[in-house]
């Protein structure tokens, strides 16, 4: 690419903004040319205005840029969103209305039936939708989302296994981190010796977006894939990294061995194995009995690879077995910037 492509990061002193801020530094695409955020942080420099929460130093190149409105008027062609899901209601489409191309990690619009749910390793094909969503809208720009954190690994395994052993119905229990509930998220003393077995509205959109995600795009919408899930959500004393534990019916009875080849063979679509973001291994199979855990194994692929491991037969379903993914990169941030470069990889943003 001969000059980088200038982008905005909307939301950008949040934690999931500052992975933003973190994984553009140095990106080979992409400019980082603006940072929104709040009224309380517009017009100081980004250093003073954001408490920093990763445990990495903040990028210098961020340190000392102005932040501004989460209006149009920016410089750039792309923003990667990290809005709250009401800030995002009305902010996004104003942007989309104004030339922008918004990749999101909000909720507010993942299952509008013109919006675009992406894992680029999963659907690719999806920004299909893009062109009727901007005629519908009279949009010269549009919006694309990523799914919730613990939909994204969840839907890479099953994506893997559907097409081959013909995905029928399942349950999976999710142990999410809290990283996963933004700053300062729950209270210590909340979690602390502790298991919260309810975030709202996460069971919900762990059942429904991986069906549109798997789906297939005809005729202008997406056919949800007839697959029923059912879920338990909780909140543990994690860091960082969402494990799923699923139990899975298919078509027939599948061998535990072709399962794991089936999920250690998956490869991305061509389109999206040469991206900057995209993991060499999408998904990693771990053969030991405790394995994976968030700890050992979330950052397998930089944050972006899919581990799953304790693959073995399910006595009232077909197969069971645990998936990792880290929440703040693949499940968040660093799968937004992997929509945005799927978006430039398909000449939807130039």
């Amino acid at each position: 690419m001969d000059q980088k492509i200038p982008v905005a990061i909307l939301g950008a002193t949040g934690a999931v903004g500052q992975r933003f801020v973190q994984l553009l530094e140095n990106h080979p695409w992409f400019q980082v040319t603006a940072l929104t955020g709040s009224d309380r942080t517009v017009g100081q420099k980004y250093g003073d205005g954001c408490r920093w929460v990763l445990p990495e130093a903040m990028p210098a190149y961020a340190r000392d840029m102005i932040v501004v409105p989460t209006e149009p008027g920016f410089a750039g062609r792309l923003a990667f969103s990290a809005l709250p899901a009401d800030s995002a209601k009305t902010a996004e489409p104003a942007l989309a209305a104004a030339g922008y191309a918004v990749c999101s990690n909000a909720s507010a619009y993942r299952m509008g039936t013109d919006i675009p749910l992406l894992i680029p390793e999963v659907n690719p094909e999806h920004t299909a939708l893009i062109p009727g969503q901007q005629a519908a809208h009279g949009w010269p720009g549009f919006i694309v989302t990523n799914p919730n954190c613990t939909s994204t690994g969840l839907t890479i395994a099953l994506k893997a296994l559907q097409g081959r052993f013909g995905l029928r119905r399942g349950v999976v229990v999710s142990l999410q981190a809290l990283s996963g509930a933004g700053y300062p998220g729950v209270a210590s003393l909340d979690i602390l010796d502790n298991v919260v077995p309810y975030i709202g509205g996460e069971e919900e959109k762990v059942e429904t977006e991986p069906r549109k995600m798997l789906g297939v795009y005809h005729a202008g919408v997406i056919e949800f894939a007839d697959v029923r899930l059912s879920a338990h959500t909780n909140r543990v004393a994690v860091s960082d990294g969402h494990l799923v534990c699923a139990s899975l019916e298919f078509d027939a009875q599948p061998a535990v061995a072709d399962v794991i080849e089936c999920l250690a063979g998956f490869q991305a679509p061509e389109v999206v194995r040469g991206l900057p973001s995209a993991p060499q291994v999408v998904i990693e199979v771990r053969p030991e009995a405790d394995r994976p855990q968030p700890r050992k194994d979330r950052w397998a692929g930089g944050g972006m690879t899919t581990v799953v491991g304790r693959v073995r037969p399910d006595p009232l379903f077909h197969i069971k077995f645990v998936v990792l993914s880290h929440n703040t990169i693949h499940g968040a941030a660093g799968g937004a910037l992997l929509n945005g470069e799927l978006l430039v990889a398909q000449g939807y943003v130039r």
